[in-house]
């Protein structure tokens, strides 16, 4: 059975993103677990910090073109795509787009999840909120990587082990850009997950172990002040380093210096 990919993508700041709303990234997401041609396809969530590290590092570019599907999460790219005469039509972020997945699943239906990444003890907190919100979804397995895994050959041949035992239907990586970009464009030939999601901090929103931005913020663009302000030592330096490159980046495209 050929599984059909997204029709349209555009290219911005050198990434290929495609053309989709979240409903329609959900029902894409939906017919690849119900792939049989043993395939993990891989979904990344670019965001402006992520537009950044895309010029800078060649193991990020593989890592994207590697992807099934290429979502904006992130406001601004949207923005940009809009003033650069190739709109997108919204908005897809990894926190909506896995809450979203499991909205789809109906009753009489089954969607088994593994949550990789968080801090311990995190994931299985968000697995008893998932299990609460969404019965029909069950969290097969949990894991939380020691500091440093993703050198470690043993560590890394144990975690896609676990992964693979547990038979999910959608494996959540929740490690952190660029680290988790680069390990499911590693080891993703091995996963027997139709679909993995490298998703950011969306197991610790599950969780309740972080909160998000309140909905306003969210559809205003300003999700990025919440979150500044939530961790302000770890993301003030990113966000004034990408405040100064962005803007430059969209000159660029706009030029048409690429």
């Amino acid at each position: 059975m050929t599984i059909a990919s997204p029709a349209r993508r555009i290219r911005l700041f050198g990434i290929e993103i495609d053309v989709v709303r979240l409903k329609e990234a959900v029902s894409q997401l939906r017919a690849w677990t119900a792939a049989v041609d043993g395939r993990c396809r891989y979904v990344v969530t670019p965001n402006v910090d992520h537009a950044v590290l895309y010029q800078q590092r060649a193991d990020l570019r593989d890592a994207y073109a590697g992807a099934a599907l290429v979502v904006a999460d992130g406001a601004p790219l949207v923005a940009a795509s809009r003033l650069l005469r190739k709109p997108l039509p919204e908005r897809v972020a990894g926190s909506d787009l896995v809450p979203a997945l499991f909205d789809s699943v109906q009753p009489g239906e089954s969607l088994r999840v593994f949550l990789l990444g968080a801090e311990p003890g995190v994931g299985e907190k968000a697995a008893e909120q998932i299990a609460q919100r969404w019965p029909a979804v069950t969290v097969v397995g949990t894991c939380s990587p020691p500091l440093g895994f993703e050198k470690d050959a043993a560590e890394n041949d144990r975690i896609v082990g676990k992964i693979n035992a547990a038979v999910p239907d959608v494996l959540i990586v929740g490690l952190g850009a660029p680290k988790q970009e680069l390990w499911i464009h590693r080891h993703g030939e091995r996963i027997s997950a139709p679909v993995a999601i490298c998703a950011g901090a969306t197991i610790d929103f599950l969780a309740g172990h972080r909160r998000r931005s309140p909905r306003w913020m969210r559809k205003t663009g300003l999700e990025w002040l919440h979150r500044m302000a939530s961790e302000p030592r770890r993301l003030a330096g990113r966000y004034a380093r990408d405040a100064w490159v962005f803007p430059r980046l969209v000159w660029r495209e706009f030029r048409g210096w690429e």
